[in-house]
Formats: C-alpha cells, sequence, structure tokens
C-alpha cells in the first residue's frame, strides 16, 4: 500500500511585518522591517528594548465577542491564522469533509502568557474572586488546538506539542505523520505571543535577547557583529491534506508537498558529539528521498549568537558543502517568534516554490568567510527552486527538519 501524501492547501499567517498571507510575503520581499521599540507596556528600564510586535490588530474585528472574554492575544491570533487558511482552503460547512475528517495539531512553547498573568494580578490585588473561569483553559498550551477545533467543527485527532522554537515544526511533521494514518484534513503550524511584562522578563532571562537599540542592527543571523536575536509574536497555520482529498476535493491550489521531516535532540554538554541540527536536516532529506543537490533554499534557524551560528553554518556546509545552497533567514524581519517562527518559515518556503523568488535576510551584511554559506542579502534572488529545507532549534537541544516540494505537474 503507497503512504498517503500530504499537500498543504491553505496557508494564513500573522506576523509583525503583515496580518494575512500576502501582507507578510510581500513585505519579506520588500525587506519591511517588522522590528520596533517595544510599546506593549514601558520596557524603558529593561536592558533590552526591541521586539517584533503586531501593531494595529483589532481582535474585534476578527473573532467573535463572546470569544474575547476567553482567550490570550496569542490564541487570537491563531484563530484569525486559521479562518484565512481554512478559507482559502475551501474548507467549510459545504465542502463535504465530516467533522471526524478533519484534525488540529498545533504548538505554542509560551501559552496564554498575557491572560494568566492579568489574571494573577487580580488574583493579588483584589481576590480570587475576580479571577476569570476561563484562566482554566486560556493559558494552556493545548488552548490553540481546542479553540480552533471547536469553532470549525474538527472533531478529528488533536494534539499539542512543544519545542519552543523547534515545536511548530514538530507540529507540521505530527500532521504529517496523523493525514498518513487516515485524517483527510489536518490543521496545523504554531503561534506565540509573550510581549507582557513578565513574558518579557522570561524571554530576557534566558540571556539570548539582544540589548542593541537600534531595530536594523539588533537581530543578525551569521553576522560578524550578531549579538543575540530580537523576540517577537504571531506565526502560521497551514492546511495539510491527503492528496488524494484535495484532488478529490477540486482544490484550486496546492502549494507544495510535505515531503521529508525530522527531529533530534542535542547531546549533553561537554560531551564532545556534534550538535544534532545537521543530523536532523539529513535526515529529513532522506525522508523525502532526495539528494542534498535538490535543495534549491533553506530556510535557517538564524540564533544570531556566535556559537549556534557557527554550528549551524558548520552543519549546512557538511551537508551541501561551501556555498552550496542559497541560505536565508527571513525573521530578521520579525523576530524569533517561538513555536511561531517554523510554521513562518514554512508558509514563505511554499511561496518560494510559487514564485521562485528567496526572500533576503535582512540587515546582516558582514558574514564571516569561514562560515562558508550563500547568504541571501542585499535584495531577494531569483532562482529556480523544486524543493526548500526549513530548519529550526528551540532551547535545551531541540531541533527539527522539514523539506517541502513543488506541486506535481498534473
Amino acid at each position: 500500500m503507497s503512504i498517503p501524501r500530504t499537500v498543504i492547501t491553505g496557508i494564513g499567517v500573522v506576523a509583525p511585518n503583515g496580518v494575512g498571507r500576502e501582507n507578510y510575503w510581500k513585505a519579506l520581499l520588500a525587506e519591511e522591517n517588522g522590528i520596533g521599540e517595544l510599546t506593549r507596556f514601558d520596557a524603558s528600564r529593561y536592558p533590552a528594548r526591541q521586539a517584533g510586535q503586531i501593531d494595529g490588530f483589532e481582535p474585534r474585528d476578527h473573532i467573535p465577542s463572546r470569544l474575547l472574554p476567553q482567550t490570550d492575544v496569542s490564541t487570537r491570533y491563531a484563530l484569525v491564522a486559521a479562518e484565512e487558511a481554512l478559507v482559502e482552503a475551501g474548507i467549510g460547512p459545504d465542502c463535504g469533509l465530516t467533522d471526524y475528517s478533519m484534525g488540529v495539531v498545533t504548538s505554542t512553547a509560551q501559552g496564554g502568557f498575557d491572560f494568566t498573568h492579568r489574571e494573577f494580578r487580580k488574583l493579588w490585588s483584589q481576590g480570587p474572586e475576580y479571577v476569570s473561569v476561563y484562566e482554566s483553559f486560556a493559558w494552556f498550551y493545548a488552548v490553540n488546538t481546542g479553540q480552533i477545533s471547536i469553532r470549525h467543527g474538527m472533531r478529528g485527532p488533536g494534539s499539542a506539542l512543544v519545542g519552543e522554537q523547534a515545536g511548530g515544526l514538530d507540529a507540521i511533521g505530527h500532521a504529517r505523520r496523523t493525514v498518513r494514518a487516515g485524517t483527510r484534513v489536518v490543521l496545523t503550524g504554531g503561534v506565540d505571543s509573550a510581549l507582557d511584562p513578565w513574558g518579557w522578563a522570561s524571554q530576557l532571562a534566558g540571556g539570548r535577547v539582544s540589548t542593541v537599540d537600534d531595530p536594523t542592527r539588533a537581530y543578525l543571523p551569521f553576522d560578524a557583529a550578531a549579538g543575540g536575536h530580537v523576540p517577537g509574536e504571531g506565526g502560521a497555520i497551514l492546511i495539510s491534506e491527503d492528496a488524494g482529498s484535495a484532488a478529490q476535493r477540486g482544490v484550486g491550489r496546492v502549494y507544495g508537498e510535505i515531503a521529508g521531516y525530522a527531529a533530534t535532540f542535542d547531546p549533553a554538554p561537554g560531551s564532545g558529539r556534534p550538535p544534532g541540527l545537521g543530523r536532523a536536516a539529513a535526515l529529513a532529506l532522506e525522508d523525502a528521498g532526495l539528494p542534498p543537490g535538490d535543495i534549491g533554499a533553506v530556510f535557517a534557524d538564524g540564533a544570531a549568537l556566535p556559537g549556534p551560528d557557527h554550528d549551524e553554518a558548520a552543519a549546512l556546509r557538511g551537508l551541501f558543502g561551501p556555498r552550496g545552497v542559497p541560505v536565508t533567514v527571513p525573521k530578521s524581519l520579525t523576530g524569533r517568534m517561538c513555536a511561531g517562527g517554523g510554521p513562518a518559515d514554512l508558509a514563505a518556503a511554499l511561496l518560494v516554490l510559487r514564485d521562485q523568488v528567496v526572500p533576503a535576510t535582512a540587515h546582516s551584511t558582514d558574514i564571516p568567510d569561514d562560515y562558508g554559506l550563500d547568504l541571501v542579502t542585499g535584495g531577494p534572488r531569483e532562482c529556480p527552486v523544486r524543493s526548500v529545507l526549513v530548519l529550526a532549534r528551540g532551547r535545551h537541544g531541540f531541533n527539527s527538519a522539514v523539506v517541502v516540494t513543488a506541486p506535481e505537474q498534473s
């Protein structure tokens, strides 16, 4: 029995430089920076003040009023991205799919930070009777999966994965596994937001956030001046679907196929063994049945710290050879969106397959020669691309890799 092919038939994006798939894509190609000074609260006394913040988003314009009291900002973003992806894929009450043939697999690493901390303040300053009853679930890592499945009547398999920056790609890999097991459609991806005071403090505590105040210099992946990343919020939701189901429904557009996926975990510090990112990339290519030479572009993790950047460059150099493939880190325009970062990169990778143009790594200009990277800088690059590798690393050792390929020609 042949293994069902898993294709992407819808994409929804909510990002600091663009709400909506096409707005996000145009912003990447135009190098429109979504990074700026954090304004959600007074951050003037914090050592880092640059963030990938989504401005001008009015929840009441997108979400039913009954959901507003029970949702964190991250869940609102997830609901909006899910709606866009479902509409594009033509999935609704009259699409011919039953409720149990549709599932939801999402990832968030931070949960409902803003919601839960607001309720904590009520608890401490006013008393427990003032705490929202929705606190029981609005903070939880599975809440986006739950809210999406309830709103859209998707009663098939539901899961939630947590792997920090790598978790979003893990969710997509698990969605493919779920489609292969017989579920026709699985909504998948990741969204995160933690730009409230406590969320900001927790991100700074990790010691990896840039303290540079210039929004064009704060996040410089693979640059000699790299000194940490900028936190961002948002992410992407995708519709993964059995290829046969998509053909049966007469789907107008298939963006590409999830051809390969792999995840690894780094060895213990001091073991002398190499990090696991290169192995994840190689395993994803093996899973896709592709040699390295077939990969037309790589969306790198881009930690923007000398050690991790060196390790990632070594992994890519070992797999593709020196300057063997165009490499890009478009999240330099949005900040690292935690579990939302990988899916947003994957959304962009699918649009690369559609438009045959690779977005640039904005702001990075001084790339060490010993990295051996063909980093796309100075504007987008037009080139033939039939397959793309997307990488993500989470703190404490998580590594994930996904390969997407162009749709088969009819």
